[in-house]
């Protein structure tokens, strides 16, 4: 039950028990009427000295009626007193309901039908309306910093900046948490008026909040949908309802983009939204349905010509989409927080298959940066390795330099733990992030992977440049006796190049494309450890046409993200 309907019962009580009381001061007034139009002659007629005066019991009967209507008015008087007091109650009750308290703007509940409101009366002007979405950026960390207090003080100065900036006529609300929206009419022909408002928005929005001797910064994202869109025959009229979810899908685009920035809704931005929904919704039915399975891409000892090992890469056979890269679905996957289980089923299934090798050939497998977040991460491993009986000199993590940076102290105690297991560690797409020398020399790293783009650069026409920076880390990982594997060799030139740098790791489409089980399986029982080319293997079939076309994507992992 809400208040205002609490009140409203208590004012209809109320009214119904004075309802009886005036009922029974109404009567006592008719009844005032007869009994003094026959006591008041008599006493007259005593005081002149001509009658005996008034019957006692009528003279008591009149004096009770005037006790009723004196207790009939007071009654009244109060009443009148009492519904005031309902009807300011009610209207308190209201601008609660209507209101955000902190801020004092309207609240999520009460901006719709004021949106519709200001739709219908600017139509009939021939104006357009936009609804526009705010969302303070990294919020919860301003909160979790400064504490709560600080972050009602940057709530309300947000809403007092804005509402100071706005036209007369326009709405303010707080939709709640860190999220506001702003809704003004504009001109048909006027639309840069609605840009030049959101960009002097986020300009006074991302001043510095004085807070004691603290400054609290922040900044805003910005989505803008308009009546204007209905002219899109696919989306048809607007109203607030509508508004109010393009412009948070317009918003959320902004986030995506870097924040700090405004868009416009697009209807490819519903449809892209959509689609991630659908990943998401995917992802976790995978998950369930077994439907995530290494791959594997060979490893080569440049030297011996020798399959050394395999790195497991991850491939999502969706029976709706077909077989999906990682670099769609992974990034989904950490963000959603399923990326842990993604990758733990992955390297499951690759210690299963890598169990079925010859036992001198090792399994590399890619660390998510969220993974090392978990500090039971090494314990994991510990546990599927003895799961398995997989020796653990055999497997190979690797993590890109963007770990480092997020917590080094974590990461040099995962890394620590996982090597005294026996697992090795080794320092994938280096070159291309911010390893600092000390960073190298204090972490145990068992291993450097040059990236693809240096490698790659011998194979474009830039051999000196890419040559002299290969020699640089070559040389790099002799003084600190780390080994090094070159990533991306694409033909028998740079292949030769590299054998001439020294002795090396290699991988990349040269040796082949990135295969199943099945096929690596194949290729060990038909030739072993020695190389070839994925032509001279006798051929076996795959399981889908779509496995062929996604072992030939030009990236093989997710930003150093993969599973």
């Amino acid at each position: 039950m809400t208040e205002q309907t609490a009140l409203r019962k208590a004012t209809q009580n109320t009214a119904g028990r004075d309802f009886v009381a005036l009922g029974i001061s109404a009567a006592a007034i008719l009844m005032f009427v007869g009994i003094g139009g026959a006591v008041l002659p008599e006493v007259v007629k005593n005081w002149a000295g001509t009658g005996p005066g008034p019957d006692t019991m009528l003279v008591n009967a009149l004096l009770l009626n005037i006790a009723l209507i004196i207790f009939g008015w007071r009654r009244y008087s109060e009443l009148l007193q009492e519904l005031d007091h309902h009807r300011k109650a009610e209207e308190s009750a209201r601008l609660l309901a209507e209101t955000d308290v902190l801020t004092n703007c309207l609240n999520r509940r009460s901006i719709t039908p004021e949106t519709d409101a200001l739709i219908e009366q600017a139509k009939q002007t021939g104006n357009l309306t936009a609804f526009i979405m705010f969302d303070l950026d990294n919020f919860k960390q301003i909160n979790d910093c400064n504490g709560h207090q600080v972050g009602d003080l940057v709530l309300k100065t947000t809403a007092q900046r804005m509402q100071s900036m706005l036209p007369p006529g326009s709405l303010l609300a707080r939709l709640g948490g860190d999220e506001f929206a702003c809704v003004i009419s504009f001109e048909n022909s006027n639309r840069d008026r609605v840009d030049q408002l959101v960009e002097r928005l986020i300009e006074t929005v991302s001043q510095p909040i004085s807070s004691g001797d603290q400054k609290v910064e922040i900044t805003i994202s910005a989505g803008i949908s308009t009546t204007e869109t209905s002219s899109d025959p696919a989306i048809g009229p607007l109203d607030a309802e509508c508004l109010l979810h393009y412009a948070d899908i317009a918003m959320y685009h902004a986030k995506k983009q870097g924040r700090n920035r405004y868009f416009w809704f697009e209807s490819d931005m519903e449809y892209q939204l959509k689609l991630r929904n659908e990943l998401e919704a995917g992802i976790r039915r995978g998950l369930n349905n077994g439907e995530f399975v290494p791959y594997y891409e060979q490893q080569i000892d440049l030297h011996t010509g020798e399959i050394a090992g395999f790195e497991m890469l991850a491939r999502w056979n969706s029976p709706e989409l077909g077989v999906v890269n990682p670099d769609i679905f992974i990034p989904v996957a950490e963000e959603m927080g399923a990326i842990g289980d993604l990758s733990g089923q992955l390297i499951e299934q690759a210690l299963v298959d890598a169990g079925q090798w010859d036992p001198r050939i090792t399994l590399s497998v890619n660390i998510s940066p969220v993974q090392l977040r978990d500090p039971w991460f090494a314990q994991k491993m510990l546990k599927l390795l003895v799961k398995h009986n997989f020796p653990a000199q055999r497997l190979e993590i690797e993590i890109t330099e963007s770990c480092l940076h997020e917590n080094l102290a974590l990461v040099r105690s995962m890394i620590t733990s996982l090597r005294n297991q026996g697992i090795r560690i080794s320092l994938d797409d280096f070159g291309t992030g911010y390893s600092s020398l000390s960073q190298l020399q204090s972490l145990p790293f068992d291993r450097l992977k040059i990236d693809r783009s240096f490698v790659g650069d011998l194979a474009r026409g830039k051999r000196e440049p890419g040559t002299k920076i290969i020699d640089a880390i070559i040389s790099l990982g002799d003084g600190f006796s780390i080994p090094i594997t070159a990533e991306g060799i694409e033909d028998e030139e740079t292949l030769e190049l590299l054998k001439t740098m020294g002795p090396l790791k290699g991988q990349g489409y040269h040796y082949g494309l990135p295969e199943t089980a099945s096929e690596v399986k194949h290729r060990l029982a038909t030739l072993g450890r020695y190389r070839a080319n994925a032509a001279t293997v006798p051929a076996q079939p795959r399981e889908s046409a779509g496995q062929e076309a996604a072992g030939a994507e030009p990236q093989l992992k997710a930003g150093g993200s993969g599973a």
